[in-house]
């Protein structure tokens, strides 16, 4: 059985990424890109506790849309700042963390 690193619990017990989703500062907001392209653009989140691809292939998956992740954040393709909020709050984010602009 292997152990957290930053806690030291078995890595089934670990709380880490439960109290770094609390303590985030997360910004959603709208881009228009290349063609006049609207982006919902995900950032703030710290990708040293939060597993950035995991996340972003949540919101893909859930949103039936497409994404990347480009310097730390993640883009998601069209206009998505209400399901995203919502979404984020299911995967253990707090509400009050989260900015939508």
């Amino acid at each position: 059985m292997t152990a957290c690193v930053t806690c030291g619990l078995p890595t089934d017990l670990c709380v880490c990424e439960s109290i770094a989703k609390e303590s985030q500062k997360i910004v959603v907001r709208i881009e228009a890109k290349k063609f006049n392209k609207k982006y919902t653009i995900v950032e703030g989140i710290d990708e040293k506790e939060i597993d950035l691809d995991q996340l972003a292939k949540t919101l893909k998956a859930r949103l039936a849309c497409g994404g990347t992740i480009k310097e730390h954040r993640i883009e998601l393709q069209g206009e998505h700042k209400p399901r995203v909020r919502q979404i984020l709050i299911e995967s253990g984010f707090a509400p009050e963390t989260i900015v939508v602009k």
